[in-house]
Order: C-alpha cells, then structure tokens, then sequence
C-alpha cells in the first residue's frame, strides 16, 4: 500500500476560519495512508504577471510546497457567491508564468463549510471551474457542502455527529481512491 502526501489549503485567512475547524476533522478521518501538509497562502503578494521573470521567495515557496505533494485539498469558503481573495490569488501564483502550472495532472479535491443552508455549494462551482482551466484531476464525486453547526465541530477536529462523521470519512476514503486512480495513470515527477 503506497502513502500518499496530501496539501491542503484553507480558502480562509481568518484565525477563527471554520473551514480551518473542517480540514482538521477531514485529517482526523482520513484513511491511514493519507499524509496531510497545510500549504500557507497568506503571505503571498497579490499576483502580477510583472513577476513571472523573477518570482519572488512567498511564490516559489508556494510552487515548490505544491511539487512536493501527490494531491491537493481545497477546504473553502464561499466569500460572496464565489472563491475569497486570497485563494484565488495563490491558484494564480501556482499555475503561472505560463508553462509552469503546478496544478497540471494533479489530483485535486474540493470541499467547504458556511453556516448556510447550501454550504459553499455556488463557491465551489467557482473555484472547480478555475481549476479545469488548470487542468487538476478533480474529484467529482461525491460533492460535500458542509453547513457548519457549531454544536457539531470541535475546534480539535472531533465531530459529537455520527452521520456527518461517517459522511467525511467516506469522502476523505473516496479522495484517497481518487488520487490512486489518477497517479496511476498520470504519475507525478519531481
């Protein structure tokens, strides 16, 4: 059984993000195999193609976190019916200069939780259709639009709630399955 290391990166900056409260249950529930690494978006200048001749440190930092994975995990939030800031600007920095995306072929999964009814159900059509445009092996299936009760989530990463549990694990085992499936076909170089 090979061990596949996983980036993870938090849509959200904030120090009180649920969505930081969301990624740490999905490590807890994840399948064994399943190493996890945060990759920081939060120190990154705001994308300019002035730098594709000269990244500057925060954009290579960024890019060579992400060479150093095997998949990656969105956990988001939907920040006016879209992907926040922040997020998107880091995606930038990855995918260019043009020619050196660091999201071609790579196993990809989406995820987010919002205190709404429809969870990050409109963000995460946003930031999928970013990643096709990339070229990221998504997952599509299944879809998880997590509305976020506080009675649920611990801020350790515990969930008190057996179904949404047992719901995030099959999904963390089905990001696993996902990321086999797409590496061996399209293995990863470094």
């Amino acid at each position: 059984m090979s061990t596949y290391t996983v980036g993870y990166i938090v849509g959200s900056l904030s120090s009180t993000s649920i969505n930081r409260i969301l990624a740490t249950a999905l490590i807890n529930l994840a399948p064994d195999d399943l190493e996890f690494v945060e990759i920081p978006i939060g120190n990154l200048p705001l994308y300019s193609q002035d730098y594709d001749a000269d990244y500057p440190p925060e954009g290579r930092a960024l890019k060579e976190a992400i060479a150093a994975v095997d998949a990656i995990l969105f956990v988001t939030p939907e920040f006016n019916r879209s992907i926040p800031g922040a997020l998107k600007n880091a995606i930038d920095w990855a995918s260019r200069p043009w020619g050196q995306n660091s999201f071609d072929h790579l196993p990809a999964a989406v995820i987010g939780a919002s205190p709404g009814a429809i969870g990050t159900a409109v963000g995460q059509q946003s930031l999928r259709a970013v990643l096709s445009f990339t070229n990221a092996r998504q997952m599509t299936a299944p879809e998880a639009y997590i509305t976020f009760k506080p009675e649920i989530y611990g801020d350790d990463g515990t969930i008190s709630d057996e179904s949404t549990a047992q719901f995030l694990r099959g999904y963390m085992r089905e990001f696993r399955d996902h990321i086999e499936r797409v590496l061996t076909v399209l293995p990863r170089t470094r």
